[in-house]
């Protein structure tokens, strides 16, 4: 659990979570549009860790997609996706291609992935290729020009599951995967997406500033500086796009 989280942010007491929370946002705005009959993609779907680990109920309950839509399929190159309790189906990537019929697909949620992808043209490529007419595609990425990217390109990559384990002492080793970071700029996104059909909102999103839970003083500081940071360096971006042109 955060140790700085209800000293900074009081609403915290009651729920377990801030009005800035980045997982609410995010899932609550997918929440919002999910329909019975979709077929949703969970795109990197991994081991479901968020609907495991997360110690607040109602965060847990948003992220769950299974039952409120027609089917979830989960896909990705690591095999643990088995285990997600969160999908109906599970599809492993093993030739690059998503293992998914052409316009087969409904809504794309693509959480903490983008910043993984060594070739986002292909990546691109099958998000619009699984897509229906009108189709969804909503993601959230780490942002290329924020402070967290900039110290993860520095680290040696060997290093980076030691450094996360001082940051972020919940985070699992084995849920720490290399960066790339290839597209990840709100302006290298919204072109990917408008070369292919797509249109939607690319935006900047700061959360609180959990990779410094391991010191007060300095906490406090980047809650400062979160709140003047310029949307273009914001430390996470939120997609939020329709395919308009099949």
């Amino acid at each position: 659990m955060n140790n700085f989280l209800e000293r900074f942010y009081p609403e915290a007491n009651s729920g377990g979570f801030t009005d800035i929370d980045g997982t609410i946002a995010f899932y609550a705005r997918i929440q919002s549009v999910l329909t019975s009959g979709m077929t949703v993609l969970d795109v990197g779907c991994g081991r479901g860790a968020g609907l495991i680990d997360d110690h607040v109920e109602f965060r847990r309950n948003l992220r769950k997609l299974r039952g409120k839509c027609k089917k979830v399929i989960g896909i990705d190159v690591d095999p643990a996706g088995i285990t997600n309790a969160g999908l109906d189906e599970f599809r492993l990537i093993e030739d690059g291609k998503w293992p998914i019929d052409n316009s087969s697909v409904d809504l794309i949620v693509s959480d903490f992935v983008l910043e993984h992808i060594a070739d986002p043209n292909t990546y691109f490529d099958e998000v619009a290729r699984v897509l229906r007419p009108d189709g969804l595609f909503c993601a959230r990425t780490t942002n290329r020009n924020g402070y967290v990217s900039f110290a993860s390109r520095v680290v040696p990559t060997k290093n980076h599951s030691k450094i996360l384990g001082i940051a972020q002492t919940e985070r699992k080793y084995f849920d720490v995967f290399p960066a790339e970071y290839r597209v990840n700029t709100i302006r290298e996104i919204r072109r990917q997406l408008l070369s292919r059909g797509l249109d939607g909102v690319v935006y900047g999103y700061e959360a609180e500033p959990s990779y410094f839970d391991f010191s007060a003083i300095l906490y406090s500081l980047m809650k400062t500086l979160h709140s003047l940071t310029p949307k273009g360096m914001r430390t996470c971006i939120f997609v939020f796009a329709k395919m308009i042109r099949k």
